[in-house]
Formats: structure tokens, C-alpha cells, sequence
């Protein structure tokens, strides 16, 4: 049983919710009925991820040259920093841009990708975390054979989507968000 106020905190919740983020039509990530949503997925978040380790790349050489050097002139005493700053770099990347307004990284938006919950949403910071540390756990574990997944479902998702409960789809057609509006 509920206390008394919780069915007026759940309604203003939803209130809320459906003034940051429209409702989403429940068939808004079905293949079948928009397949424009998930035309070419794999293929295209295969090309974002490359884009964004260049621009990783690009970020890392400049951000953790200097704590190289400084590994180097102290005898290595910095380079477990440096190591660190490695791994902080592209974790920190993938999950502040996937919990950003577009809901994408960089990559993704030139592809025109974006992430989304389920019920339409964008990813809040711990669930765009999480989505990025099952990726890379799960690359580490096979060996990007984990991949592979995405090309045995119609929408395209791959094991850290799945269990995060989030889908990366094609962003909507400005004409498509006119229609509905």
C-alpha cells in the first residue's frame, strides 16, 4: 500500500519527465514499423566509434603528453598517473557526451546516431557510465567478437545495450519531429 502522498509525488514525477523528455510512441523503436530508425545501424556506429578514437587519440596525445614527460624525467615515479589518464580519457568522453543533450558523442552526431532509454528518454550520467564500462568490459572479454551481436537482431544492439536497457538509433528526421509537434 502506498502512503498518501506518494500517488500525487509519482504524478508530478510524471508531470515532470513528460516536460523534459515528450512522450515517446511505444512503437518509436520498433524495426518493423520505423526501419528508417535502424537503416544501416552497425555499419554506422562502427564508423562513429572510429571517429571518436581519433578525436580520443587528438585529446589524449595532448592531455596526458605532459604526464609521460613527467614519468620520464622522475625515473617512471608518474607513469602509473599516466596510465591512468589513458584509461580516464575515453571513458570519460563516451560517457559525459552519451549523458549530454544530444545523447551522443561527437562520432555519433556526424553519423546521426544517438542513444536513447527504452521508453525515449536520454541516458542520465550513471546510466550512460555504465553503458560505456559493460562496452569496454565486455570488449576486453571477447575481443570485439562482441560486436558481432548486433548484426544478429533487427535492431542492431549489442550486449552492453541489452543490459543496460538503452537502443543507439538513427536521430529522427527534422520533418518527423514537425509531424508530431
Amino acid at each position: 500500500m502506498r502512503p498518501a502522498g506518494a500517488s500525487a509525488t509519482i504524478a508530478a514525477r510524471s508531470t515532470l519527465e513528460g516536460a523534459i523528455t515528450p512522450p515517446v510512441p511505444s512503437d518509436a523503436f520498433d524495426p518493423a514499423r520505423k526501419p528508417e530508425r535502424f537503416a544501416g545501424i552497425s555499419v554506422r556506429r562502427v564508423v562513429a566509434f572510429a571517429l571518436d578514437a581519433m578525436i580520443v587519440a587528438v585529446i589524449t596525445a595532448v592531455l596526458a603528453g605532459p604526464f609521460w614527460f613527467l614519468g620520464v624525467i622522475s625515473l617512471g615515479l608518474f607513469h602509473p598517473l599516466f596510465a591512468a589518464i589513458l584509461v580516464a580519457i575515453p571513458y570519460a568522453y563516451q560517457t559525459l557526451f552519451i549523458a549530454g543533450r544530444r545523447a551522443a558523442t561527437p562520432g555519433m552526431a556526424i553519423l546521426d546516431l544517438e542513444v536513447r532509454r527504452l521508453d525515449g528518454g536520454r541516458p542520465d550520467l550513471l546510466l550512460a557510465a555504465l553503458f560505456v564500462a559493460l562496452f569496454y568490459a565486455s570488449v576486453a572479454f571477447t575481443g570485439w567478437f562482441i560486436v558481432l551481436i548486433g548484426l544478429f537482431n533487427a535492431r542492431g544492439r549489442l550486449l552492453h545495450d541489452t543490459l543496460t536497457g538503452l537502443v543507439v538509433v538513427r536521430r529522427e528526421a527534422p520533418q518527423s519531429r514537425s509531424r508530431r509537434a
